[in-house]
């Protein structure tokens, strides 16, 4: 909504679908069916509230924003009142001052005297406005009323009886999440806010009812005690966990990353933070982080220095230039690391190098590509047919646009899928099919007719169909799909910084990640990777890397790390340094050091910088980040395009998806993540023909094995299954070996 002032000299016209309204004798235009609230708020006249927030629908149940309007008895809510035609609204007059003073009072009536110690204390909106609106004595002398605490989980902290029922968590749950486990309990003054059936929160957005809350109620769990909020530091950083690149802040005391609070884009991810990327700082702090450069000397690690370390790192590289070299990146590294990691690999003369380790075809040279339709843009659609993806734990707050794709603008979306995974909006159509009847799927009569109806379409291929081992054929049936009925593509980056590392040239002029692996190279460097949980042929990649000469650039010195590597060079995570990411639309967005580097870790491009400085390489010359972000360019990589693999054996399909909170070595760290109901256990599920075919019952253990190793695991039987396919999630040691299409399944 917007409010337009006008100048009180000349006779106002309103444009067409907008009404003259005078706000504190300040004459404007509004659009028709807005609220007063919104013509304040765009003139800049403030005007307390509680209940409103501009994301949520309107609940005009705080009543502080009452005002006086001309010709009204009674007084009227700013934010529930529509606009008319030379209607008056005064603010600040005794009779409004007076009926907001009331409603502070009665908020106050129950509220605790517990300020002092409220860990809302400084960032609270109740206090700011009491402050201006309260009295400095109060009239009540009954008994406060209590309201018993619940327990709402590991991320969100509890205090009740602060709650002056404002509904904003309950409005976020049931609007924007979609999952309604908050509402209004009891009636009159027992009203109470909770859980319909005291079990915790499950939304992997329920971080943001901590935002909304505009009292101590509802505070950040993890956060807790720590810290006043005067005492941190902010500093503008970004969501490094999947490819939408979330804007936020970290807050830092004394260098100790202590919470981070989602930054306003409008384009990206509005005001919301996925639970993820709100949580996963944690992570930073894990017992088994790298602080100092470890070399393994006659079987034993040792601590060396920094000169020791890039000494060992340069012979080991100058022994095996060209195609003896391997560089395997992590897609979530950043821009400036991932340029310098090309520059060091053409220097060397190797064009091994690759940051694609999720995924398992490379027949059509695949390379990570902006989405078809912007972000923001997605709300707006008219179809949306989703492929291939767990979108609600692959990108949340996708998952939310979408939702409010069709809330708001009454989207047809359609799946087609192996699981028939629990989203929170409502699905035109469905396929539920093992994953190699994708393209079969796609080719369905009914889906292209109903999508050809509608005049803006989005075609969303997730991970289950970029990472199976026939994706280039998917890929290629999507592309046929978005041409017959005029669809745009959006094929979500496998990585955090995916699309940017494609950009600056990591990609295989020689051998590709597959192929690194399946024969494997003399030496390779690992930046940013958990050997033994990151790849997507687990296997395989330890046992390349077992029997080579290998440099780690790690952010932790984990066990399958220590296992695989000779050299340990300890590096900061993104939270830690200056760095410049891009997102699923293309857009180059940057970050500031917000933590501090640990130990003796250093800033990735500055270790890199150093080895390629001393090795006297090209493109290393530069002697700080601006010197290097100046030099930045894209680099175009000839990817050649290698065998698609062959699927052979017999047994179940799987479908394998990123377990929500294990997917990368950070998340994996954050406690309070791996206490989340959304965090399984490594486990197989199939459905109820399946398992009775099998003798399988819930529960029960049950050996699934493939050609590269086995594990054994527990049966969970679930309908939304497909026939014929087993559903394991990634990201567990446990499943590592089982990334084979194909597995068998035995009881144990």
């Amino acid at each position: 909504m917007s409010a337009q002032p006008v100048n009180s000299n000349e006779a106002p016209v309103a444009p067409e679908g907008h009404v003259t309204i005078e706000i504190d004798g300040q004459t404007m235009f509004a659009p028709k069916g807005s609220m007063i609230i919104h013509a304040a708020d765009k003139a800049g006249i403030p005007i307390p509230r509680f209940c409103y927030h501009e994301k949520l629908s309107i609940a005009a149940n705080c009543r502080m924003c009452l005002v006086d309007v001309e010709k009204s008895p009674k007084p009227s809510p700013a934010c529930a009142t529509p606009v008319m035609d030379g209607m008056k609204v005064q603010t600040r007059s005794d009779k409004a001052l007076k009926y907001q003073r009331s409603v502070m009072e009665f908020l106050l009536i129950n509220h605790p005297l517990d300020c002092p110690i409220c860990d809302q204390g400084g960032e609270c909106e109740l206090q700011d406005v009491s402050l201006g609106y309260g009295r400095s004595v109060s009239r009540f002398n009954e008994r406060k009323r209590v309201v018993a605490d619940e327990d709402m989980g590991p991320l969100v902290a509890t205090e009740m009886t602060r709650c002056i029922q404002c509904t904003r968590c309950v409005r976020f749950t049931d609007e924007v999440a979609g999952t309604q486990e908050l509402g209004g309990l009891y009636r009159g003054d027992e009203l109470q806010i909770g859980t319909y059936d005291g079990k915790p929160l499950t939304t992997e957005l329920s971080g943001n009812v901590i935002d909304v809350c505009p009292v101590g109620a509802l505070t950040n769990k993890v956060f807790q005690f720590k810290a006043r909020p005067w005492e941190l530091t902010a500093r503008e950083s970004l969501g490094y966990h999947d490819a939408m690149g979330s804007n936020l802040f970290l807050h830092v005391r004394r260098g100790e990353v202590l919470r981070v609070v989602p930054r306003e884009n409008e384009l990206v991810n509005e005001c919301w933070l996925s639970d993820r990327d709100r949580y996963s700082h944690e992570g930073l702090y894990a017992a088994d982080r790298a602080t100092q450069p470890l070399q393994k000397i006659n079987g034993e690690w040792k601590e060396v220095s920094w000169a020791e370390a890039l000494a060992a790192a340069r012979e080991v590289l100058e022994a095996n230039r060209g195609d003896d070299l391997g560089v395997l990146v992590h897609p979530s590294t950043s821009n400036e690391e991932g340029a310098l990691l090309a520059r060091l690999a053409t220097a060397l003369g190797s064009g091994n190098i690759d940051h694609r380790i999720n995924n398992r075809d490379f027949s059509d040279a695949p390379v990570a590509e902006a989405f078809g339709m912007p972000l923001a843009e997605i709300e707006k659609a008219d179809h949306i047919v989703l492929l291939g993806s767990n979108v609600r734990h692959e990108l949340p707050l996708l998952h939310a646009r979408m939702r409010k794709a069709q809330t708001s603008n009454g989207a047809q979306i359609h799946a087609i899928n192996p699981v028939d995974f629990d989203f929170t909006f409502k699905l035109a159509g469905k396929q539920i099919v093992a994953p190699s009847r994708f393209a079969e799927a796609l080719e369905n009569v009914q889906l292209i007719d109903a999508v050809k109806a509608g005049g803006n379409t989005v075609i969303i291929v997730g991970a289950i169909a970029e990472n199976h081992p026939q994706a280039a054929s998917i890929r290629a049936a999507a592309s046929r799909f978005a041409a017959a009925t005029g669809a745009r593509v959006c094929r979500i980056p496998q990585g955090a910084n995916a699309l940017g590392l494609a950009r600056a040239g990591v990609l295989p002029a020689g051998k590709d990640v597959n192929a690194m692996l399946a024969q494997a190279r003399k030496a390779y460097v690992l930046y940013g990777i958990e050997p033994g949980l990151d790849f997507a042929d687990t296997a395989a990649a330890r046992k390349a890397l077992a029997g080579a000469t290998v440099v780690a650039f790690s952010q932790f010195a984990c066990a399958s790390t220590r296992d695989v590597a000779d050299l340990i060079l300890p590096i900061g995570a993104l939270p830690e340094i200056d760095a410049t990411l891009t997102n699923l639309d293309g857009r180059e967005q940057q970050a500031r050091a917000g933590g501090k580097l640990p130990g003796e870790a250093r800033e990735g491009w500055r270790v890199l910088r150093a080895l390629g400085g001393d090795m006297q390489l090209d493109g290393f010359g530069f002697t700080d980040l601006a010197g290097l972000r100046a030099s930045l360019q894209p680099v175009a990589v000839k990817v050649a395009a290698s065998a698609q693999p062959q699927i052979s054996g017999e047994g179940f399909e799987v479908a394998s998806t990123p377990a929500i909170y294990r997917t990368d070595a950070v998340v994996r760290r954050a406690q309070a993540l791996q206490s989340h109901p959304l965090n399984h256990a490594p486990r197989i599920v199939l459905n109820g023909d399946d398992a009775a075919r099998l003798q399988l019952v819930e529960g029960q253990m049950a050996k699934v094995g493939t050609d590269a190793g086995k594990a054994t695991l527990p049966v969970v039987v679930d309908a939304r299954v497909a026939a014929g396919t087993v559903w394991i999630e990634s990201g567990h040691g446990a499943t590592a070996p089982l990334g084979a299409a194909r597995v068998t399944v035995v009881a144990a």
